[in-house]
This record gives structure tokens, C-alpha cells and sequence, in this order.
């Protein structure tokens, strides 16, 4: 058995603010608006390896945000939500999982505490601060790059890892990303090969823990990718290009 370990955003659904061309599908409704797509030859090439080998969504939405996708394929088998803590099995949460999760993270929740009085004083905060799961913080800013550097001053980095995307600024515990995810679940299920897709930092842990990365050529210009990383040009949309190198190369 082949496990598939995908992010969702951008890798392969997109923002309705992102152009996919004309032939596409609606994944995602929110409060009555179409918000998220794949193109429909995605959705044809993922329907085929989804059948074939085990599809594991992983990504840092919540369980909520997460269950508002339908990628046409049915309930995967495992999905992991909150940045991997927390796992779903045939659509329903996994209490072991989770409470592992908080024992993993247990050491940082003073840093995540830490973290949401500085967020709660940024003057560039233009969301409440949200503790998803006493996991992770999440917030958004009208200037993120400020909001970053100083929850970076201020926490103990050691511990603690700090992103953002576009506007949207998370604090985690190192301990806390996908490829600790990855290797949790495959000794769960021992797959006989990890492959991983992903476009942002959160997926570096799982692209380097994984047999093979695949990642758009762009995140190879911004980061230094670990492990053996295939990076896909940007002649197409990498849903389809990363798609088509999965069946081609391991079905």
C-alpha cells in the first residue's frame, strides 16, 4: 500500500480569488458563497488515485473548515486536521489521537499562552485570536510581517515555530506540524511508501519526512526543502502536474 499525504489549500483545491481556468468544480460553500475550486481534470486524476491508494488529506484547518469540503471522492480513510493533531478515521475524530496530541504539545501551552497576550496587545490584529484545540494560535493582521517578528522576540523559538500566510499569523509548538503527523499515522497504518504534496512551510516537515516531496518550484526558491523533494514547474496548475507525477511514478 502507497499513502498519499496532500495539504488541501493551494495544492490542490484554490481560493475562488485564484484563477484555475474556466473548467472547474465547487469544493468549498461558506455561508451561501462558492469559495474554494479544483479543476476538473484534478478531480478526475485524484477520483483515479484515490481509488488506488490511501488519499490522507493533511492540513491546518479546523475540523469544521475541513468538513466543508467535499472533494467528490468519498470520506478518506484518515485525514488529519489542526496541523495534524487531530485525526479523523472514516470521517470520525480519533479521541487517542487527540489526547496524544495534547501530551505532545503540553510543554509549550506557557508559550501559547505567552503568545496570545502578545497577539491581544498587537495594535495591527484585525481578528480575535483563536486557540484552536489548546493546539495552536491563529489570528490575522493588517501587517503580518510586524505581528511575526515580534511574537518571534518575544516567544522561546526553541520551542515554539511562527508562520504566516497572507494576512493570517499562527504560533505553534515545534512539535506540532505535519511531518511528526506523517510518521505518527504511517507507523499506525505502515504503508510501504510515504509520498507527500505540499506548497507552503507548513508542509516542509511532512515533504521531508515522507519518501518523496512534491512541492511547486516556487517553495524551493523561498526555503531549502529537506529530504528528496520533486519541485513541479509552473507551466500548469500544480494540482494537475503533482497529480499526474503520482500516477505516473508510483500507480
Amino acid at each position: 500500500m502507497i499513502a498519499f499525504f496532500s495539504d488541501l489549500d493551494n495544492t490542490l483545491i484554490f481560493s475562488y480569488k485564484h484563477d484555475i481556468g474556466e473548467k472547474k468544480r465547487c469544493v468549498e460553500i461558506y455561508q451561501g458563497r462558492e469559495v474554494s475550486y479544483i479543476t476538473e481534470r484534478t478531480y478526475g486524476l485524484l477520483k483515479y488515485a484515490a481509488s488506488r491508494l490511501l488519499f490522507v488529506p493533511v492540513t491546518t484547518r479546523t475540523e469544521e473548515q475541513y468538513r466543508r469540503i467535499d472533494l467528490g471522492v468519498g470520506v478518506p480513510s484518515y485525514a488529519l486536521v489542526c496541523n495534524g493533531g487531530v485525526l479523523l478515521i472514516n470521517g470520525q475524530e480519533d479521541a487517542g489521537w487527540y489526547r496524544e496530541s495534547v501530551e505532545m504539545t503540553a510543554d509549550c501551552q506557557d508559550e501559547l499562552w505567552k503568545a496570545a497576550e502578545i497577539l491581544e496587545r498587537d495594535e495591527n490584529r484585525s481578528l480575535e485570536v483563536r486557540n484552536i484545540r489548546n493546539l495552536f494560535l491563529f489570528t490575522k493582521s493588517r501587517c503580518p510581517e510586524e505581528s511575526v517578528d515580534r511574537l518571534k522576540e518575544e516567544l522561546d523559538m526553541n520551542r515554539m515555530d511562527v508562520f504566516r500566510n497572507g494576512v493570517k499569523v499562527y504560533a505553534l509548538p515545534k512539535s506540532l506540524n505535519k511531518g511528526a503527523a506523517l510518521q505518527r499515522l504511517r507507523e499506525k497504518v505502515k504503508p510501504e511508501q510515504a509520498i507527500a504534496a505540499g506548497d507552503s512551510a507548513f508542509d516542509l516537515p511532512m515533504l521531508a519526512e515522507a519518501d518523496v516531496g512534491i512541492a511547486p518550484q516556487i517553495l524551493g526558491k523561498c526555503c531549502k526543502p529537506e529530504g528528496e523533494i520533486r519541485l513541479m514547474e509552473p507551466d500548469r496548475v500544480f494540482s494537475e502536474r503533482l497529480l499526474e507525477f503520482v500516477i505516473s511514478s508510483f500507480l
